[in-house]
């Protein structure tokens, strides 16, 4: 708000947005509020500086549902140089018909995601991300962690208005969003019509290969062999497009090192729900599912601590990604900060697979070295079931994710 005339928070529904803009604004127009027969909405369909008129910083809720907002915004931000004059909400990207300009310099673009660990008050956040890149973490407890908590985190999921519901229930909230989304919110991004029944195996599909590297012609492989149908190509690029759109989708770029050496990196990017919860949602699966089935609940796992290491991330001007090259060397995360320092990251739930982690982080740090590579500053495996913080003999960091911040 301090750099740009306007502010747009993008995000899926039910993240926080709309709370988080009014908070920081004087007044405000709801282009989804219902009152009047949807009054303000046919007003900024009609002449949108009716809707923008009102003490600044103004709260322009929702506003893809009148795409020619986005230009009103932008002329009237180009009128003076003040910043901080609009703050924007959407919960879908529009078709770009309709928007003449794309906002460049006048619109600053800012995701929201669901909440963090730390967020929730489920993460005590003694071990900071940063503290770790600044080598100043301290061994400490940090408390028992229950296999069930862990569960019951990734059921729940980080949506603001679902924390505090009953552990027996809170999954339904994911199954109903992922509902609402194939029932009306993908027709109302475009107005296309599509295949509910491809759109769920498509959803099913991606819960199945949560946070693995996999390309469309893999995930349509697999919605014929389990749900059996019969999709093209094109509709599964089509489909996957939408729900980007929508921002329930959230992959992990690949990584690339800039390595002098030969060895092919993959890029594929990872795949990953915007929140752990949709991706138990998208399996149907329920606590005691999880409970008797660590693998599948290790993928999820996964999810959950990628999603707050992204966030703990960002929050330090750094970028989240992924690394594996065609020899199968991977790490499941790396954290990289704008001058080429990072960090590669392990992800494991029991600790007796801590030795294991270690070994393959520093086995990548070898080979970069070996090959002349810029090799990570820190190694760190983020561990479910381990109730201390510490770093090893071979510098190797083990950090909880109930304790990890920002």
């Amino acid at each position: 708000m301090q750099t740009f005339g306007a502010v747009c928070i993008e995000g899926p529904k039910y993240c926080g947005k709309t709370w988080t803009a009014r908070s920081r604004s004087e007044s405000a127009a709801f282009i989804g509020d219902p009152a009047n027969n949807f009054q303000t909405r046919t007003m900024a369909g009609i002449s949108p500086d009716l809707v923008l008129e009102g003490e600044n910083p103004r709260l322009i809720d929702e506003w893809q549902e009148v795409p020619s907002l986005w230009d009103a915004i932008r002329f009237e931000v180009d009128k003076d140089s003040r910043k901080g004059k609009y703050i924007l909400t959407g919960s879908a990207t529009p078709n770009h018909k309709g928007i003449m300009h794309s906002g460049t310099a006048r619109i600053g673009r800012v995701r929201m995601g669901t909440m963090s660990l730390y967020e929730t008050g489920d993460s005590s956040g003694k071990i900071s991300l940063k503290d770790m890149f600044d080598d100043k973490l301290a061994v400490q407890a940090t408390g028992d962690v229950k296999l069930k908590r862990l569960i019951y985190y990734v059921v729940r999921g980080g949506w603001p208005g679902n924390l505090n519901t009953p552990e027996s229930t809170c999954g339904k909230l994911a199954i109903e969003y992922l509902k609402a989304v194939v029932d009306d919110d993908m027709y109302k991004v475009d107005g296309v019509k599509r295949d509910s029944r491809k759109v769920w195996s498509l959803i099913r599909s991606l819960g199945r290969n949560e946070s693995t590297l996999v390309s469309n012609s893999i995930l349509r492989k697999d919605m014929g062999a389990i749900d059996e149908i019969a999709i093209d190509p094109d509709t599964v690029s089509d489909y996957l497009d939408i729900l980007k759109r929508l921002f329930l989708l959230d992959d992990q770029l690949a990584y690339s090192t800039n390595l002098r050496s030969s060895r092919r990196l993959l890029k594929y990017a990872k795949r990953h729900f915007i929140d752990p919860s949709l991706a138990v949602a998208a399996l149907s699966a329920t606590s005691d599912m999880l409970y008797n089935d660590l693998n599948t609940f290790g993928f999820l796992f996964e999810n959950l601590c990628e999603h707050d290491l992204k966030i703990y991330a960002e929050y330090n001007g750094a970028t989240l990604y992924h690394f594996r090259d065609e020899k199968g060397n991977e790490v499941d995360a790396v954290v990289e900060f704008p001058d080429g320092t990072w960090g590669a990251f392990e992800i494991k739930l029991g600790a007796n697979q801590v030795d294991a982690a270690a070994s393959g982080l520093l086995g990548i740090k070898r080979i970069m070295e070996k090959e002349g590579d810029n090799p990570p500053k820190v190694l760190c495996v983020i561990c479910g079931m381990t109730n201390m913080a510490y770093k090893r003999e071979d510098g190797v960091y083990v950090v909880p994710i109930t304790a990890l911040g920002p």
